[in-house]
């Protein structure tokens, strides 16, 4: 029996990958990542050469295979995908389940994480908190979860780019506009920012810059 070591990466800021993350990339025989070229800059940055393989949400059911063979082989594999935690919002859960029912370890390697990041800085108060990650880019479906999501005595914390986020913010702001949000753009990045205020003083924000840029993870406070 082998070992699978699931580890999260930087969202941004290279320097909080974990100690325990970098010995582990230092000594694993093979590294499985959804992008080789975003992982293959955290591997030069920490100085480690190792085999990659590619295992992305388009493939990984098929990388996956390639993965437990390693595995069967007696190597031990890391897996990271492009920044954060796996399996949120990211590939890694399909090779985790895998990797399991092949009768290997599946061990985590905690880190950073885009919905972690955010829930700390929020200041909401909710006992619960659903992870939802990203809504259905179609208007419709967006908005029919977003009111499911919105009649619960639980936060939600949401992820959306910055092509969408006007149009998502504008829909929270039309079923609730008194609710209480956090907006975390470009967490740990140099144009880190935090927007905090009900739904419509966020929307009134976001709408007064000539564009928004970087990925946005939103706290969206309970009932």
């Amino acid at each position: 029996m082998a070992t699978l070591y699931i580890i999260a990466t930087p969202i941004g800021n290279l320097g909080d990958i974990s100690f325990r993350a970098v010995e582990t990339l230092k000594t694993v025989d093979l590294v499985a990542c959804e992008d080789t070229r975003r992982t293959l800059k955290l591997l030069s940055h920490l100085g480690i050469r190792v085999k990659m393989l590619s295992c992305r949400s388009q493939n990984e059911e098929f990388a996956a295979e390639k993965v437990i063979s390693a595995l069967n082989q007696g190597q031990t594999v890391a897996y990271a995908s492009d920044a954060g935690t796996p399996a949120l919002s990211d590939p890694g859960a399909v090779l985790a389940a895998m990797a399991a029912q092949a009768g290997h370890e599946v061990i985590p390697i905690p880190g950073p994480s885009a919905f972690a990041a955010l829930l700390s800085v929020a200041g909401g108060r909710d006992k619960t908190v659903i992870f939802e990650g990203f809504l259905s880019p179609k208007p419709g479906r967006r908005k029919s979860r977003l009111r499911e999501l919105m009649v619960m005595d639980a936060a939600c914390i949401l992820y959306e780019s910055p092509f969408r986020i006007l149009k998502l913010i504008g829909d929270i702001a039309e079923i609730d506009s008194e609710r209480y949000m956090c907006l975390g753009r470009e967490m740990t990045k140099i144009h880190e920012e935090y927007l905090r205020g009900s739904a419509a003083e966020i929307l009134a924000k976001l709408s007064e810059k000539k564009e928004n840029i970087g990925e946005f993870s939103v706290y969206l406070s309970g009932i």
